[in-house]
This record gives structure tokens, sequence and C-alpha cells, in this order.
């Protein structure tokens, strides 16, 4: 798994068998009583990169019972069992990806770029013509994942240390 700014996706092209439709995959709205789950996700996720950027992730540090007040927090289960997070702030005019969450023993599978897709179904529904993220310029193989699934460096940032590279996508 790859962590991309706020994202822990799987590395590259899916591997091994992939998500595709396959109707044992389910996607939901988190609630309040899911946010342990949606934070051991994370936690799983994100815990990698603690020795390359000398601190947790961001994702590690939040309340997610309290940003669902504010943020969409989607969980996709494999055959019931949570599995990967979305998380999305609809701004206005676009959405923001701000994490995207594998856990380790189900990466390889496509899941987080079906999570992506479904960012990008969620944002389109709304009517914005864009989509945004960010993620962290030691993640470069996650740059280059981002940028194979259609997005646009726009800018980058110093943040905590270390650089952000934000990236959008035109959804028209």
């Amino acid at each position: 798994m790859t962590i991309i700014g706020h994202f822990a996706v799987d590395r590259g092209m899916p591997r091994g068998k992939p998500a595709g439709d396959d109707a044992r995959i389910k996607i939901r709205l988190a609630t309040r009583g899911d946010a342990v789950t949606v934070s051991a996700i994370t936690d799983a996720a994100y815990s990698k990169w603690v020795p390359l950027i000398g601190r947790k992730p961001e994702p590690m540090t939040v309340d997610y019972a309290e940003m669902m007040e504010v943020y969409s927090i989607h969980i996709l289960s494999v055959e019931g069992k949570p599995d990967a997070v979305l998380v999305l702030k609809h701004e206005e005019g676009q959405t923001l990806i701000w994490s995207v969450a594998v856990h380790p023993d189900c990466q390889g599978r496509g899941l987080g770029l079906r999570l992506l897709r479904l960012a990008e179904d969620e944002a389109r529904t709304r009517g914005f013509k864009s989509i945004r993220l960010y993620t962290n310029s030691l993640f470069a193989e996650n740059v280059a994942l981002y940028k194979w699934f259609g997005y646009e460096e726009t800018r980058r940032e110093p943040f905590r240390g270390s650089t952000l590279v934000h990236m959008a996508k035109r959804l028209d």
C-alpha cells in the first residue's frame, strides 16, 4: 500500500483478483458508531509512513466521530468485513478527497482505486466539474499513481517539515 498525502491506496494498478463489480463488496456511509473501525483501518494503512515523515500522518490524529459532522466517510467491506475507508469533504464547487485508506491485509485488489472512482462519481452527482486531493511529496509513487489516474499537479506548499503536492482532476 502507498500513502498519497492523506491517501493510503494500492500501489499502481491492482494486483491479484481485482475488485471489479464483485457483489461481495459493499460501500456504505459510516455512522458515529463506526468511528473506531474507521480509525483502526486508517491507522493500519498509514502507520508504515510514520518513520518516513517522522510523525503520524494527519489521518491518524483526528477524531473520526467529530469528522463525520462535516466530512462524508465511506466504509468499503468485503464479505461483511470493513477493509477500506474514503473520507470526502464536499466544498464549494468541488470535492476534496481527504483520505483513502486500505487495510494492509487487503491491498493489491484495486479497493483504493474503486474508492477513488466512488469519490469522482459523488463529485459528478453534485454537479462538480473537478475533484482535488493532496499528498506528501515524499510519496513519489503515489504522485505517479494519481497522475496515472488522471490527476494533474496544481501546486506545492510547505507543510509540517515536508511538502504537499496538490492535485486536481477535471470531471467533464
